[in-house]
């Protein structure tokens, strides 16, 4: 499906990922690599491992689905999304998990192409709402997701904005 958004210079498709697809896999290892090398990323290569097995997992794993951005001759940028499921909501919801958009591509509308493709998609799976993490101080990425309609949740302003903790297992 292509999409053309009104801050887009050029024409940019959004299309949802067929994981068997051989240029489709080596486009989201390709910018996975990218985003990995990026200090907000972890700043290193994708590690071997993630090479092999993410593409084959991600199209086992229930409810997971990438969507990739093109120009006419390479891919621009990918978000990767998992189901989840919201308690207060008794709904599904798309998590994003992975936005990356090229060094050379940004500022161009291809992250808020990616997003209302994945708006969609999550209307069509029924679900509540999108969620997703940002690194406090990467400001371009919360700019753009702000102009896309994402905002820090909160429940209760008295209690402040929710925070997303992990531990290693």
């Amino acid at each position: 499906m292509a999409l053309l958004t009104p801050e887009m210079s050029t024409d940019v498709r959004v299309v949802m990922v067929d994981y068997a697809d051989h240029r489709q896999a080596e486009d989201i290892l390709s910018l996975m690599d990218e985003y990995s090398r990026h200090p907000f990323g972890g700043g290193g290569p994708l590690p071997d491992k993630c090479r092999s097995e993410l593409v084959p997992k991600l199209a086992d794993f229930p409810g997971a689905f990438t969507v990739l951005a093109y120009d006419d001759t390479q891919a621009l940028g990918l978000v990767n999304c998992l189901t989840g499921f919201s308690t207060f909501a008794c709904m599904p919801l798309i998590n994003i998990h992975d936005v990356i958009v090229r060094e050379g591509a940004r500022g161009q509308g291809v992250c808020a192409a990616m997003m209302e493709f994945v708006a969609r998609e999550a209307k069509k799976r029924g679900c509540c709402k999108l969620t997703m993490e940002v690194l406090e101080k990467n400001l371009p990425a919360k700019d753009a997701y702000r102009k896309v309609g994402f905002k820090p949740y909160t429940l209760d302003e008295e209690f402040g904005l929710a925070e997303f903790w992990q531990r290693y297992l």
